[in-house]
């Protein structure tokens, strides 16, 4: 009796690490979401995935199109094209 019950609670416990996994991963996966505006003499795309902006694509009316990416998550943006300012990656691994 005591095995059956400690088998069929590890396969509960299973079950739901496995499920509350797929539920997280679905959760963070998905297509980006992108908001296209016109702000004065230029065209503003706004890419969002999961609520947070990665990414703004400028294309003015005469000029170059260019891309402003986010730099962390307090929301401050840096041109992709400019080498001077070099992205390291950084990655919140753990947080108290």
């Amino acid at each position: 009796m005591i095995r059956i019950l400690g088998r069929a609670l590890a396969v509960t416990g299973l079950v739901l690490t496995i499920g509350s996994t797929a539920l997280a991963q679905e959760a963070l996966t998905g297509e980006p979401e992108v908001v296209i505006r016109q702000e004065g003499d230029r065209t503003v795309e706004e890419y969002r995935v999961n609520g947070f902006l990665y990414a703004i694509k400028v294309i003015p009316n005469s000029g170059v199109p260019y891309f402003l990416v986010a730099v962390d998550d307090e929301g401050n943006f840096m041109r992709s094209d400019q080498p001077e300012g070099m992205r390291i990656p950084s990655w919140k691994i753990f947080e108290w």
